[in-house]
């Protein structure tokens, strides 16, 4: 079937609002990090976690109807960003604060007793807000961009790995497949990352991290079932929209 301009308007501009969901989750859970953990019914989680299982409905989408190029393209976009990212906290928490007299109110606290931070390092008495976030996120912004290294590069993988062995079929194979496993690296390498210090400097326990990478797993993998039947729709819907065949999705 010959490709309209308009067509070809619609396929890039879907790819480029998946793309920016996928940008948008990762930049989300790299400068949220783990500035804050919650408790969803047994699960504690850092905050940063929550928005990113949605990476991985986006690059599977992604593999499915533009195929492993583009993802691959996509993930390597975000891996400079993550570059990106450190780049600038580094540099932002190189550059000298302004004058003590011209500091707003908000630059510096009074931290009523020894926080331990990430890093395996502690503070006390007057600090920069701006340390404080520094030494949650930096850490976590590492951890993530080695885990995402690892675990989003096996996803676009495992994703085609499994719709070459079906021929295929069975989308929900090739989507609970690839994330299933990708999840898994990925929980196990961020909290190992993140908190390595605080292990080696005795402040937090292996049982401790063992149980915030169940956690972090176990979150992940019920969004990955949970997202299955969008994974459907999302298929079915848009093979429609941008006019792309069986032939087309399994030439892909």
């Amino acid at each position: 079937m010959e490709i309209t301009e308009e067509i070809r308007e619609r396929r890039e501009r879907v790819f480029l609002v998946l793309a920016g969901l996928f940008l948008c989750a990762m930049t989300m859970l790299n400068i949220l990090g783990i500035t804050r953990f919650v408790q969803l019914g047994p699960m504690s989680l850092a905050i940063g976690v929550l928005p990113y299982p949605l990476t991985f409905l986006c690059t599977d989408l992604i593999s499915e109807i533009y195929g492993r190029a583009r993802a691959n393209f996509l993930v390597t976009v975000g891996l400079f960003l993550n570059g990106f990212i450190i780049a600038t906290l580094w540099i932002a928490n190189k550059v000298p604060s302004v004058a003590e007299q011209t500091q707003p109110p908000w630059q510096v606290i009074e931290l009523a007793e020894a926080i331990a931070l990430p890093t395996g390092a502690s503070v006390e008495g007057s600090v920069e807000l701006f340390t404080l976030i520094y030494a949650t996120t930096s850490g976590a912004v590492l951890a993530s961009m080695m885990a995402y290294l690892a675990a989003q590069y096996c996803d676009v993988y495992m994703f085609h790995f499994w719709k070459k062995l079906t021929k295929g079929k069975h989308l929900w194979l090739r989507n609970n497949g690839s994330t299933i496993v990708s999840q898994g690296v990925d929980s196990f390498m961020v909290i190992t990352v993140t908190f390595g210090a605080q292990f080696l400097a005795g402040a937090i326990s292996a049982s401790a991290m063992l149980v915030l990478m169940a956690h972090n797993y176990l979150f992940k993998l019920c969004v990955a079932l949970a997202d299955t039947p969008l994974f459907y729709m999302g298929v079915y819907y848009l093979k429609r929209y941008l006019k792309i065949t069986d032939s087309d999705l399994n030439a892909t």
